[in-house]
C-alpha cells in the first residue's frame, strides 16, 4: 500500500505536535511535584520511568486528540485509531505501574533495615511489599482484558465468555483451586503478618531469615546462603517457629555438664566475666543454674541474651568454649567421669546395682 503525501505528511504534523505538547506537559507537572511535594526525587530510576511513561501517554492521547482535525481520508483514520488505542492501554498501563513503584519507593524512605531494631520497619516493608504485588498482579491482568477487547474478533469472544461466565468461573475454580488458595494466603499473610521480611524462622527444622515474599511463595535464606522455597499456605497450616515476631532480642542458653564437686558460684562469676567483655552481650540477661543431676553428672544451664539471632548464637558458642577452658585449667578433676570401685577383686559401677544372682 502506498501512503499519499497528504497523509505523510498530516501524520509528522500531529506526531510533532503531540510530542512537544507531551513534553512541555511532563515537564510542567515535574516542576509542580518538586515544588509541593518534598518527598518527590527526579533522580531515582522510578522516577525517570515513570516521566517517560508520563511522556509516552501524553503522547499517544495528543494524537488521539489531533488526529480528528487532520485531513485524512477514513481508511487511514481508522487504521490509527487502533494503532493509537493499543499504544494508549500500553502507555496507561506502563506509567500506572511505575507510579506503583514510585509511591513504594516514597513510602518506605523512613523505614530504614539496617536498624537491629527494626520492628517496624519489617511490618511495613512486608505490608508495602504485597500491596504492590497484588495491585501489579491486578493492573496487569484488567489491562491485558482490556487489550484483547480492543480488537473486533476478541471482543465477540469476550461477549461469548460473559454469557457463560458462571461455568467458566466454576471450571476454572476447580482448576485453579490450589493456584488460587496460594494467592489468598499470599492475601492474608500480607494483612495478618505471621512472617516479615527479614524475619528469623525455623521451618522444616531449617533455620533462616525471609528474603522474600510474593502472592504463591515464601523465599527464605538459610544460614548457609541455600533458599529454601515454601508456599505461602503453609505458613497457615502448619506450626514453625517465629523468633523476631515481638522483637528482635533473644535469649540463648549453653548446657555444660560437670561433675558434683565443681563450685557452681566460681562458675557463675567466671561466666559473668566472660559475657561482660563480648560486645554480642545486650547487657539484659546473664545467669547461670543447676537445671538437673543424674548418678553421673549435673547439668548446668548458661543464660545470657543478645538484640539478635546472629549475635546470640556467636555469644553461645563464645560462652561454651571460654566456660570448658575454665573449667579444664581450674577444676580439671571436675569434668564428668564414670566412677569405679573394686569388689571382691572384680571392677563394678558404682552407678550400677550389683547382680543379685553374684548376691547370692
Amino acid at each position: 500500500m502506498i501512503l499519499s503525501d497528504q497523509f505523510v505528511v498530516m501524520s509528522l504534523v500531529a506526531i510533532s505536535a503531540g510530542f512537544l505538547f507531551s513534553f512541555f506537559l511532563v515537564k510542567v507537572l515535574a516542576k509542580v511535584l518538586d515544588r509541593f511535594w518534598k518527598a518527590f526525587d527526579r533522580s531515582s530510576s522510578n522516577a525517570r520511568r515513570c516521566s517517560r511513561f508520563a511522556t509516552f501517554l501524553l503522547f499517544s492521547l495528543s494524537l488521539s486528540f489531533l488526529m480528528p482535525f487532520a485531513e485524512i481520508s477514513e481508511k487511514y483514520i481508522t487504521l490509527w485509531r487502533q494503532f493509537l488505542r493499543i499504544a494508549v492501554i500500553i502507555g496507561l498501563t506502563g506509567f500506572s505501574l511505575s507510579v506503583i513503584l514510585l509511591f513504594e519507593e516514597i513510602m518506605l524512605k523512613g523505614f530504614s533495615m539496617e536498624h537491629e531494631d527494626n520492628l517496624r520497619s519489617r511490618k511495613v516493608h512486608t505490608q508495602v511489599s504485597m500491596l504492590r504485588k497484588i495491585v501489579f498482579l491486578l493492573v496487569l491482568l484488567v489491562s491485558f482484558f482490556i487489550l484483547l477487547m480492543s480488537f473486533e474478533a476478541f471482543r465477540r469472544i469476550g461477549t461469548a465468555l460473559l454469557a457463560s461466565a458462571g461455568i467458566a468461573g466454576l471450571v476454572i475454580g476447580v482448576a485453579a483451586q490450589k493456584t488460587l488458595a496460594a494467592v489468598l494466603s499470599g492475601i492474608q499473610l500480607a494483612i495478618t503478618q505471621p512472617v516479615r521480611i527479614d524475619d528469623v524462622v525455623i521451618v522444616e527444622n531449617e533455620w533462616g531469615r525471609i528474603e522474600e515474599l510474593t502472592i504463591t511463595y515464601i523465599v527464605i535464606r538459610t544460614w548457609d546462603l541455600r533458599r529454601l522455597i515454601v508456599p505461602t499456605t503453609y505458613f497457615l497450616e502448619k506450626p514453625f517457629q517465629n523468633w523476631t515476631r515481638v522483637s528482635a532480642d533473644l535469649m540463648g542458653t549453653v548446657f555444660i555438664y560437670t561433675d558434683y564437686s565443681v563450685p557452681v558460684d566460681d562458675l557463675r562469676q567466671e561466666l559473668n566475666r566472660i559475657v561482660s567483655q563480648r560486645p554480642e552481650w545486650n547487657g539484659k540477661v546473664v545467669g547461670m543454674q543447676v537445671t538437673d543431676t543424674n548418678d553421673r553428672y549435673m547439668e548446668l544451664r548458661a543464660l545470657v541474651s543478645a538484640s539478635n539471632s546472629s549475635k546470640a548464637w556467636d555469644l553461645r558458642c563464645a560462652v561454651r568454649e571460654n566456660m570448658i577452658e575454665y573449667i579444664r585449667h581450674n577444676y580439671p578433676g571436675s569434668l564428668p567421669r564414670t566412677r569405679v570401685e573394686v569388689i571382691e577383686g572384680t571392677l563394678a559401677n558404682r552407678s550400677e546395682e550389683p547382680d543379685r544372682k553374684d548376691q547370692e
